[in-house]
């Protein structure tokens, strides 16, 4: 079969496209809300464990923390979307699409927990002690002075971190959810034809992160020049 023939069998008979592009819109959605849900529980827990380190205080959550950080970190994302979709939610008569965004934010947030308290840390204990020369409590040295400084160091490993959540949702089809790599999937399943739907599940892939990585690059550049004025 010529190549024409075999593209004409994957893609266009039957519409088949189709699976790429409803299963590219499932990827994005489940990627965009992860990320929000990922940043959300990444920093209240960097905050909770820097509080933790830099004060004493919060003993308690710092130790919710930990264990957060170690379950989450060392168990693979796919078993516990498992886990989160067969087992706490087994019950109950939930969207597969909002089980993958709780999934996989709540996995984004325990390494944007670790990458936002490298940053607070790095600050220099010197700007804790200038706001609080300035007659400013904890709570608001944090969010008007030492925050700022950390967020600015970290943008750029957020935003790879983001790009690896993207790829991370190619596991979401474990739980017969039609992401993009699942459409690939449905496509081959039909014409019994590996290589054209995975490569363009690849490719599509490809794309995506290499533009991604294209606006990570241009942050980066750009906080390095005003860094040098």
């Amino acid at each position: 079969m010529s190549f024409i023939d075999s593209f004409k069998q994957n893609f266009i008979e039957a519409d088949r496209w189709k699976y790429l592009t409803s299963g590219l819109a499932n990827t994005m959605i489940i990627t965009f809300f992860a990320v929000i849900l990922g940043m959300v529980l990444g920093f209240i827990v960097a905050i909770v464990r820097c509080t933790y380190l830099k004060t004493g205080k919060m003993k308690i959550g710092n130790a919710l923390c930990r264990i957060y950080l170690t379950v989450i970190r060392g168990t693979p994302v796919v078993v516990q979307l498992l886990i989160i979709y067969f087992v706490v939610f087994a019950s109950v008569n939930i969207s597969k699409t909002v089980v993958a965004v709780i999934a996989f934010g709540i996995n984004s947030g325990a390494y944007v927990a670790e990458i936002v308290r490298g940053g607070i840390m790095s600050i220099d204990n010197g700007q804790m002690e200038a706001g609080r020369s300035l007659g400013l409590n904890y709570s608001r040295t944090m969010g008007l002075i030492i925050m700022p400084q950390a967020l600015r160091t970290v943008l750029p490993a957020l935003a790879n971190e983001c790009i690896v959540l993207l790829k991370e949702t190619s596991v979401a089809g474990y739980i017969a959810l039609n992401d993009l790599t699942k459409g690939g999937d449905q496509i081959r399943s039909q014409t019994f034809s590996p290589f054209l739907p995975l490569i363009a599940v690849a490719v599509i892939y490809l794309v995506i992160v290499m533009f991604l990585s294209f606006l990570v690059n241009k942050l980066e550049r750009r906080l390095s020049a005003n860094d040098r004025r």
